[in-house]
């Protein structure tokens, strides 16, 4: 695929970048050669292969959502200096606006 120096230009001022006048040529040439690997691409029949979320045919194992421990906040709150509506209470550190 042919870019002109125009849509050179317009890919440049879309990503933000300054490209000397000089290096034209070798860009132009390179984003061709990527540009033509994606038409390749495209060109692929993939119709009949089906979608796929893994290369691999892997299965996530999966286990019943259980309650495995017993519930100890109360027990390990009452060590703890400051409690309020069962949370820790910490002293600030790190100062801000309010």
């Amino acid at each position: 695929m042919a870019l002109s120096d125009k849509e050179l230009n317009e890919i440049a001022y879309l990503a933000r970048i300054n490209i000397d006048k000089d290096s034209f040529p070798s860009l132009k040439g390179e984003l061709e050669q990527i540009l033509d690997l994606f038409e390749k691409l495209n060109s692929a029949e993939t119709n009949e292969v089906e979608a796929m979320s893994h290369p691999l045919n892997l299965s996530q194992p999966t286990r019943p959502d259980e309650v495995t421990e017993e519930d100890q906040r109360e027990k390990l709150q009452e060590t703890a200096p400051s409690v309020q509506s069962g949370l820790f209470l910490v002293p600030k550190v790190i100062e801000g606006e309010n």
